[in-house]
This record gives structure tokens, sequence and C-alpha cells, in this order.
């Protein structure tokens, strides 16, 4: 007997909880019903922008060089191509520079065709005619120097072994993500600033943030040549140039968005 009224208890206290869960739910699904088709309240909030800049010496830089060789078969281009990057490369890596700052960032390999016009008469213009002349090899390699004492010397260096053209010396930071933390730190703090002066003013408070975006730009300080036909430059190393890194600016701008009540 006492067993048959605790299963009745147990059973009695199943339903009473079963029957509280069910309603708990009706009355979700009564009220999420006055709902459909609207549209959802509009949180009150207030945008800040803050901007912030830091500021740091390069401490890399970087150049590319190319060679442009024509040879009557594929081969003999290569060939041609081959020899001078290798004498360049040779160069480079005397410096100091390793195998991981080097690379090759372009390689062709096209016809070389000549056209030439028939002659004209007076009664007729014959079609001119393209033949096949030889091959192009070209390739063009970029250099990272990250001994910048040694960066003018290596770039006039190159400029005097023959290849074609030397260009875009420009002068980065190696680890610029940490000096964008900075700058982003400073965006930051202004915007929280402004954001708790707006709050102070329109009389309400800050809740919490309910989105944020950021931007960050790097300006590097470039130095710019071009060994354009440098086939005619004497064999021995020009003058070194004075190549001055400067400093190195990046600016965050971050925009923060609040709820406020």
């Amino acid at each position: 007997m006492n067993n048959q009224n605790n299963l009745w208890k147990i059973g009695v206290w199943v339903g009473v909880l079963l029957a509280v869960f069910l309603a708990v739910i009706s009355i979700k699904e009564i009220k999420s019903i006055a709902y459909v088709g609207k549209d959802r309240p509009i949180t009150n909030n207030i945008s800040v922008n803050g901007t912030g800049d830091a500021y740091a010496i390069p401490d890399i830089a970087t150049f590319s060089f190319g060679v442009t060789e024509r040879g009557n078969t594929v081969v003999e281009a290569q060939k041609k191509a081959t020899d001078r990057i290798n004498r360049a490369l040779e160069a480079v890596h005397d410096e100091g520079v390793a195998d991981k700052d080097i690379k090759t960032v372009s390689y062709s390999i096209n016809p070389h065709y000549d056209y030439t016009t028939g002659i004209c008469n007076e009664f007729r213009c014959p079609p001119g005619e393209s033949k096949l002349t030889g091959y192009d090899v070209s390739q063009t390699i970029e250099i990272k120097v990250r001994d910048l004492e040694k960066a003018g010397g290596i770039f006039a260096a190159i400029g005097s072994l023959g290849v074609q053209n030397v260009s875009g010396l420009t002068f980065s930071v190696d680890d610029i993500d940490v000096v964008k933390a900075v700058a982003r730190g400073k965006a930051i703090d202004q915007a929280q600033n402004r954001a708790k002066e707006l709050a102070k003013q329109l009389g309400v408070r800050l809740v919490r943030v309910i989105s944020f975006y950021d931007t960050s730009n790097q300006i590097p300080m470039a130095y710019e040549a071009n060994f354009r036909d440098a086939m005619s430059v004497k064999s021995t190393v020009p003058e070194i140039p004075q190549i001055p890194a400067g400093e190195q600016k990046v600016i965050a701008n971050v925009t923060i968005t609040y709820e406020i009540r």
C-alpha cells in the first residue's frame, strides 16, 4: 500500500512539473505572436570615432631588379638571362643577404616577331608579314635587405652589373603589427573618452559596446630609382647613394558604437 501511495505522489509531482513547463512555453509562444511581421525594437545607441598614430624606424629595405634576354632559341635566351641573374645574385649573397630574402616575382618566355611592311605601288599595297626572329626571356627578382647600412651599396652595385632595370627601394617595418597595435590603442582611448563625454552631455548611460570597426594605413618611406638601359653602365661600382630611411607613420581610425539608456 505504501509503495502505491509513493508512486501516486511521484506521478502527481511529475504531472505538476510538466504542466508548469507547458504553461511557460505557451506564454512565450503567445508573446512572440505579437511580433510576427514587425521589426525588432530599435536599440538606442551612439557611435564615436577615434584616431591614433604611431611612429617607427624602418628596419627593412626592399627593391627589385630584372633582366630580359633574347636568343634564337628558348634555351639560348634562358642561358643568357640565367647567367646575368646569377652574377647579380652572387653580388647580393656577397653582401650577406640570405636566400629566404630573395625571391622570383615573375618569369616569362615569349616569342619575338619582327613585322615588315610590303612596298606599295600605285596599284596596291601588299600585306605586311610577321617573322619569328627569336625568343625573349624575362625574370624579375625581389630582394629584402635587413642591414640598412648596406642597402645603398647593394642597390648601387646591382645597377652596375648590366641588369635592365633596378627599381623600388622601399623602407618598411618588419613587425608592423606592433606599431599598428600602439596606434589602435590610442584611437580606442580617444573614442572611449569621446563616448563618455557625449553620454554625460546627453544625460544617458553607456551600457555596452555593440559594434567596433578599425582601419589603419602605413605610409612607406620610399626611394625610387630606375637604371634603364643599364647595359651601357660600366662594370665599376658607382658611388654609393645616401638613402635615409626616415620614420614610418601608422594611422589607426576606429569607430565604436555603444548601446545607451
